[in-house]
């Protein structure tokens, strides 16, 4: 079983469902600050863990999560 999500949906159900993280505006646009700091600690060590593309992926998750807050998504 795969629990690396693949795409935008299982990534949204693994930090919604199984995280029970609500996606809300603060934490996304809080996320995506760290995630585009490359010397942040916490940074670091995911993209250390999980590597650059994984990281380069989730942060265009959390782009994609703040589109649809802000109601621009792009389909």
């Amino acid at each position: 079983m795969n629990f690396i999500p693949q795409s935008y949906d299982e990534w949204e159900h693994c930090i919604t469902v199984k995280c029970g993280i609500p996606l809300t505006s603060d934490y996304v646009a809080g996320r995506i600050a760290a995630l585009e700091n490359r010397r942040d600690f916490h940074t670091e060590k995911f993209i250390a863990r999980w590597g650059a593309a994984h990281h380069a992926r989730t942060l265009a998750w959390f782009r994609e999560a703040q589109s649809k807050l802000a109601g621009t998504a792009q389909h």
